[in-house]
């Protein structure tokens, strides 16, 4: 059964996830943005003009990978019954990620181009979950990988509200969503910030087990 009567949870999980992963890698890869990969643009240029050997060049490498996760995404919608197939694959790929960490760490085996290649599997399960919500739009209040549509959508309402005595249901309505998209960002996050720091990459364990639980769940109503 498709998830259309929870789309608050499911967006919901969505922001969280990304802001998780957007911030492990961040922390634990070399400054890395692996749910807005734009991002990686300011982290190039600011390291170029340090002078900053290949490891800033490796941030440009983010977005050949998004493309090919968006396309890969784009076809696995158009074979998959559900339109959750999508979230699944991105679930499984951030467990291995994590997997790989936890026993490259155990055998004290991972090195600095491993690092790289997880997260890049990482940028890649992202570029699923930006297709995701591309075709799939009204199965979340809004964007889960970027908050800068949903701040300015949010923008809009309050001041419709503030306009109006704040006696304005559907700009109350929407200001709700957003706030959902905005605050499970923020948390996620704060969630990934400190996981990063203290465990490093193989937390991305976490959001794939919470995606594949979560789609399984679904799946089985």
């Amino acid at each position: 059964m498709e998830i259309k009567n929870n789309i608050g949870f499911v967006t919901l999980l969505l922001t969280m996830i990304a802001g998780f992963c957007d911030t492990v890698t961040f922390v634990a890869a070399d400054a890395i943005f692996s749910a807005h990969v734009t991002g990686n643009f300011i982290v190039f240029a600011y390291q170029f003009v340090k002078g900053s050997d290949i490891h800033a060049w490796i941030k440009l490498l983010t977005f050949p990978v998004f493309i090919l996760a968006v396309i890969v995404g784009g076809r696995i919608a158009g074979r998959a019954k559900s339109h959750y197939a999508i979230l699944c694959w991105e679930g499984f790929l951030l467990l291995l990620s994590g997997c790989i960490v936890a026993v490259l760490n155990y055998n004290h085996a991972f090195e600095e181009w491993m690092m790289y290649a997880v997260t890049m599997m990482a940028v890649f399960a992202m570029g699923l979950q930006n297709a995701f919500g591309k075709l799939y739009a009204k199965e979340t209040h809004g964007p889960t990988t970027m908050m800068t549509g949903n701040v300015t959508q949010a923008s809009l309402d309050f001041g419709t509200l503030l306009k109006n005595g704040f006696n304005h249901p559907e700009a109350l309505s929407s200001l709700k969503k957003q706030m959902i998209t905005i605050l499970g960002f923020l948390v996620g996050c704060f969630l990934g910030a400190y996981a990063g720091k203290q465990f490093g990459l193989v937390m991305l364990v976490l959001p794939g087990l919470a995606m594949i639980i979560c789609y399984v769940y679904h799946r089985e109503k």
